[in-house]
């Protein structure tokens, strides 16, 4: 007899019983802060790396983090979503030797790094390019059927510019 528990983890993703994101995108901003600690004395302020080497870091080792699903758990609500970007600019901060009063705004607009919004959307066109051009007819079909739902809720195919 399998037990009943209330959330599992399959290929690093995080589903609950209720099948949003919350558990999952939680982990992943834990995870992220956890790993943000441990590479302080390489990004940190104290670093002799120059911030091009440090933004490489951040791209290598903390993005990937919570990037990594980020295509299917796009659909999940702003809330969500807004909790994996606000500790993002705390790692740019460490990472850029910026003060508290510089905006998140500058922060990623200088460094040239996206909002997760963005890299979201990003990823989201990037895979749904991929399935117009599929040669597969099966694909085809599902690419229809995704027009053509009759559920009101929120996918990750009407993130789609």
């Amino acid at each position: 007899m399998l037990p009943h528990v209330e959330s599992v983890k399959y290929l690093g993703l995080h589903f609950d019983c209720k099948l949003n994101w919350k558990e999952h995108i939680a982990k992943k901003r834990k995870q992220t802060d956890l790993k943000a600690k441990e590479i302080n004395w390489l990004i940190g302020g104290n670093s002799n790396l120059s911030l091009e080497n440090k933004l490489l870091v951040y791209n290598a080792v903390t993005k990937p983090i919570w990037t990594y699903g980020i295509e299917l758990c796009g659909c999940a609500s702003k809330s969500s979503v807004a909790f994996i970007q606000r500790s993002e600019p705390k790692i740019l901060r460490t990472t850029a030797n910026a003060r508290r009063f510089v905006s998140n705004h500058i922060l990623h607009t200088d460094l040239n790094i996206s909002y997760v919004s963005e890299v979201i959307n990003e990823r989201i066109n990037k895979r749904l390019n991929k399935l117009e051009s599929h040669s597969n007819p099966p694909v085809q079909t599902l690419k229809q059927q995704m027009r053509n739902r009759r559920l009101k809720r929120r996918w990750t195919s009407d993130l789609q510019d």
